[in-house]
């Protein structure tokens, strides 16, 4: 039985990163599969003065489909939608997405925060916002609003991380539901997205750390 041929729990999962995304992100793609039955959108906080090769590596890395997002593009299952360098990425009501080049947030353009809460106001309960690698405290409002609206956060833990800034704070919000090693994130997410279970020791092996 394939993903797609399953009910997705999730409509959509949005991962930030900044210092040492590029390896987590790569390393969290590769292992779903090409029909995992929700978008993916991702920010990663890049050099605005450069064209970014971002969706072109992690195309190369993963069986899901990348491409770099377009303004109004509509999100689909099993597609990877990546901001592009100095645009912020928004998921507007009707399920299209926006590029944006409104005013900085916490000193950066793409900003997780913006998507996550565009995220959280369009897909509710039916989100998972997953916080990477990076230094800052961009998505620190975000998870807020993704767990006020019922979604699911997912953070990466301090060992596995390149840089601790990003999912330090995300964690000091109290709003993390599971606080995972690297290897683990593309393991919860096959778990939640595809199967719909909730997460436990039984269906998930290694650290896990409910704080929610």
């Amino acid at each position: 039985m394939t993903a797609q041929s399953l009910s997705a729990a999730f409509d959509v999962v949005a991962l930030a990163a900044s210092a040492g995304g590029l390896t987590a992100l790569s390393r969290v793609l590769t292992d779903l599969p090409a029909d995992f039955p929700a978008a993916l959108l991702v920010v990663q906080h890049l050099d605005p003065r450069h064209r970014s090769l971002m969706a072109d590596i992690l195309g190369r890395r993963t069986a899901l489909r990348v491409k770099q997002a377009e303004e109004g593009d509509r999100f689909l299952a099993g597609t990877v939608y990546v901001a592009p360098p100095d645009r912020h990425l928004l998921v507007n009501p009707d399920g299209t997405l926006s590029l944006s080049r409104t005013e900085l947030v916490h000193f950066v353009r793409p900003s997780a925060d913006l998507l996550f809460e565009s995220v959280a106001a369009t897909s509710k309960q039916r989100a998972i916002a997953v916080v990477l690698t990076g230094t800052g405290v961009d998505g620190t409002m975000g998870v807020r609003a993704i767990k006020k609206m019922g979604g699911t956060v997912i953070v990466q833990n301090e060992q596995t991380s390149e840089f601790f800034g990003m999912p330090s704070a995300a964690i000091q919000t109290g709003c993390a539901d599971f606080i995972l090693p690297l290897d683990e994130i593309p393991k919860a997410l096959l778990a939640l997205v595809v199967r719909g279970k909730p997460l436990s020791k039984n269906n998930l092996s290694g650290e896990i750390s409910g704080t929610a």
